[in-house]
């Protein structure tokens, strides 16, 4: 152990007193001109990153424990002052007691977020579908009445995110999309690049803001209602028992079908108010929530109302939900949710149970997993589900396999057996997915 503090300390001095030549007052009365380490610890005194002892010493040849020297570590990362040379060497003893440190509260993370304000990372995706929904209605989905569709894109995702002080941070993230089948954005479109999040966060203990355009996650049914973003404001407080409030406007085009084009016709967006509750004390989770969403094109969905007269239909959806996950051991888990929009005549329920076994890591190669579940996925509840499988107003079977042939990159194979909710004829998913993550 001290071999390693002698050898830590050794390679930063001389790293620091390489770094700069200068004349300065000697500080300490033990640290003769002619040590060798003079030049190193005369600087980072003059610098104010060490201070010796009250009585004009260094005391340079005195054994100290990894605690003390975090402490001194601890103080010169709160500095933000401090040249080029000494937050190198800084780097280099925060990385050698970041254990230390972690026991006393800091985080190395922020000092390497001090480092490069602005970190970049992403994504390169390529996933397929194909999707065989017998008698597919076009006039209801969408989509253009075939029974058989395939689709292959690629997705590039480039995240951003930017230390404002050591509370709050901005975090971006763009998306390209390709449809290699007609080489566009999808849809006609050829402008395919969005800026689908750019929010301000701050963080603080049990306590965490979000204002600007955000992720939209059910996280209490592990997103069986919504994987999306939302435009507005967002605060999460508590530990164990996290309790979460949004509120803003949420675009429909990603809803279901058949909302998104009633959308179209009516009001492209909603008005959103939710309130979460998850609770995670070992290995059982608990959630349960509540949201509310406004819009003139719930009134345009045929199935949400049973008023022939849409002046009369309902513009909200109240949805209720509940969710519960227990992990039996590191390879085991199983999972439940259930939700209900109160507000809608027909179809108005979702539930979904699944049985997951270990899981692919893109950091640890050769990691993989595999899943079955059961979904029920009614139109007017789960208008935005996370599951790639996903096909709105259907209830199955879905399976799915995924690996990490290599570190950093990540493969799956899913497939979804089912009905359609209205017509109770088959509906079936294949889909496949690679990505590469920089």
């Amino acid at each position: 152990m001290k071999k390693t503090l002698a050898t830590t300390l050794t390679t930063a001095l001389v790293i620091g007193a390489a770094s700069t030549t200068f004349a300065a007052a000697n500080p300490f009365s033990d640290v003769p001109a002619d040590h060798w380490a003079y030049d190193a610890v005369t600087q980072l005194a003059q610098d104010g990153v060490i201070e010796g002892y009250g009585d004009t010493t260094f005391r340079g040849n005195q054994s100290i424990t990894r605690y003390e020297m975090a402490q001194m570590v601890a103080k010169a990362m709160a500095r933000t002052d401090v040249s080029a040379s000494d937050k190198a060497l800084i780097d280099k003893l925060a990385a050698e007691f970041s254990d230390e440190l972690s026991n006393l509260g800091v985080r190395v993370a922020n000092l390497e977020r001090n480092a490069d304000k602005v970190k970049w990372t992403g994504e390169a995706r390529y996933r397929y579908w194909s999707n065989r929904v017998e008698d597919r209605e076009a006039s209801k989905h969408n989509g253009d009445g075939k029974d058989k569709q395939n689709k292959d894109t690629l997705l590039f995702r480039l995240y951003a995110t930017g230390e404002i002080n050591d509370n709050w941070r901005v975090v971006g993230r763009l998306d390209a999309t390709t449809n290699m089948t007609s080489d566009n954005g999808g849809s006609g479109k050829t402008d395919n690049v969005k800026l689908t999040r750019i929010f301000a966060q701050g963080d603080y203990t049990n306590f965490q803001v979000r204002l600007g355009k955000q992720p939209f996650f059910s996280t209490e049914t592990n997103g069986l209602l919504f994987d999306d973003n939302f435009s507005g404001a967002g605060i999460t407080f508590g530990k164990q028992l996290k309790a979460t409030i949004e509120a803003g406007r949420w675009n429909l085009e990603k809803a279901d079908e058949v909302v998104a084009a009633a959308a179209g016709k009516k009001d492209t967006a909603a008005n959103y108010q939710g309130i979460m509750l998850n609770y995670a004390p070992n290995k059982l989770t608990l959630g349960a929530g509540y949201r509310h969403l406004g819009s003139d094109a719930f009134k345009g969905v045929d199935s949400y109302s049973n008023s022939k007269d849409v002046a009369n239909r309902e513009d909200s959806a109240q949805i209720w939900s509940l969710g519960a996950a227990y992990r039996f051991d590191r390879n085991w888990n199983l999972e439940g949710a259930y939700a209900e929009n109160t507000k809608a005549d027909n179809f108005k329920t979702a539930h979904n149970i699944q049985l997951s076994y270990k899981g692919a890591n893109r950091a640890n190669a050769g990691s993989w997993g595999m899943y079955a579940a059961y979904r029920y996925l009614g139109e007017n509840v789960a208008v935005n589900s996370t599951y790639d499988t996903f096909l709105n107003n259907t209830k199955g079977w879905d399976f799915g396999v995924d690996y990490t042939p290599l570190k950093n990159t990540y493969a799956a194979v899913w497939y979804f057996d089912g009905k359609q909710l209205a017509n109770d004829k088959s509906a079936k998913v294949l889909y496949g997915r690679l990505s590469y993550y920089f």
